[in-house]
């Protein structure tokens, strides 16, 4: 018996991106960001249209001028995914992209300058019904608070978005999400744990600039499980100096270990000894490669060997235990068939595909008997 997600999320305001629900009840949402120039509209296009095929919820996109605000039209015409604008300082762009279709504004208010500028993208931001994101970043603090405390701290941090969210609350702006990232671990775990308690609206987690593919995605798996498991956090970007598809796929796995989401194929596969009776690591880099582009979930045991193997997969609804001389397949945890090793990838990928197919056929049936 699979044991259910034991957490308990904490109770926020939903918010819309557009087509995305964020907080309240809603999944926690996969966001990442283009790094391409923005004004070179078909290469942003074609990178927001893989990380759509990689099932991000929510991308966003640096608009840094008024040029990339024109590209931004353009862009915002060519996809369906909810995009956020990227703008710090002009107010100017901000009042352009909510225009141009904007899902979300990510600006900080305090930072836009006068009075009347912040009211303009407010009153505009109202009007359209478009949520802002207040972004705080341990690399960014303000001056003032940066003398304040010496140093960022979590503190420091809480105390930046705070100052952001009163004059929303003074403009009566409630359509909003917040962060609070730092690259420290345990300055930004602190940071989330301390705004949890302070406001009700959704925050959106990362660890900033994590690090490349591999330390980054440790760090932001160690960093986002720890708030995640809290039941802290309403929609996640993994910041990695790396593809963007990445920061998707590593989101969705942290997300699949928490089982707070289910996307694509779970594999349960062990890391192999000289028991196995097939080579485990090839057969699981050669599927995770062939399935790359599947998104329904299931559950495959890939397992060497009879030792664990037989418990594994009784637990998955495709699963495989080396043996001699064959090697047994398991449907829906029962014993099945066996397949020698010289057609075992090939037909692993074609038992999934027909299971993956199968499910979807019964996920079509239930919608229209509902």
């Amino acid at each position: 018996m699979k044991m259910a997600s034991p957490i308990k999320r904490r109770v926020s305001r939903q918010i819309h991106i557009g087509k995305v629900a964020v907080g309240g009840d809603a999944p926690i949402s996969v966001q990442s960001m283009t790094n391409t120039e923005t004004c070179d509209v078909a290469a942003t296009v074609a990178q927001i249209r893989r990380l759509e095929a990689a099932c991000a919820d929510i991308v966003r996109v640096s608009v840094p001028s008024m040029e990339a605000a024109e590209a931004f039209r353009k862009i915002r015409e060519q996809v369906s995914v909810p995009l956020v604008a990227d703008i710090h300082f002009d107010h100017k762009i901000a009042l352009k992209v909510l225009e141009y279709g904007v899902d979300c504004l990510r600006i900080n208010p305090g930072n836009i300058g006068r009075e009347d500028r912040v009211r303009a993208v407010i009153d505009a931001a109202k009007f359209h019904n478009i949520p802002i994101r207040i972004g705080v970043n341990a690399g960014s603090l303000e001056k003032e608070l940066q003398r304040k405390y010496g140093e960022p701290t979590p503190e420091a941090l809480v105390e930046s978005a705070m100052r952001h969210i009163d004059i929303l609350d003074k403009l009566d702006f409630q359509n909003f999400k917040v962060s609070v990232k730092a690259s420290d671990v345990f300055m930004a775990v602190a940071a989330y744990r301390q705004l949890a308690t302070q406001i009700d609206q959704p925050l959106h987690l990362g660890i900033t600039e994590a690090g490349g593919l591999r330390g980054g995605t440790v760090k932001s798996a160690v960093g986002l499980g720890m708030l995640l498991m809290d039941g802290i956090g309403d929609t996640i970007r993994v910041s990695l100096a790396a593809d963007p598809v990445e920061e998707v796929k590593v989101g969705y796995e942290i997300l699949k270990s928490l089982k707070l989401r289910s996307k694509g194929i779970n594999f349960i596969a062990c890391p192999s000894c000289s028991r196995q009776n097939f080579d485990v690591i090839s057969t699981m880099n050669e599927l995770e490669l062939r399935l790359d582009d599947v998104t329904t979930p299931l559950d495959v045991a890939v397992i060497g060997c009879i030792v664990n193997g037989p418990g594994e997969a009784k637990e998955a609804e495709i699963g495989l235990t080396g043996g001699t001389p064959n090697n047994l397949v398991y449907v829906d945890g029962k014993p099945n068939h066996k397949v020698k090793n010289d057609v075992l990838i090939d037909h692993l990928e074609k038992l999934i595909r027909e299971k993956i197919a199968l499910k979807q056929e019964q996920d079509k049936d239930l919608i229209a008997r509902s």
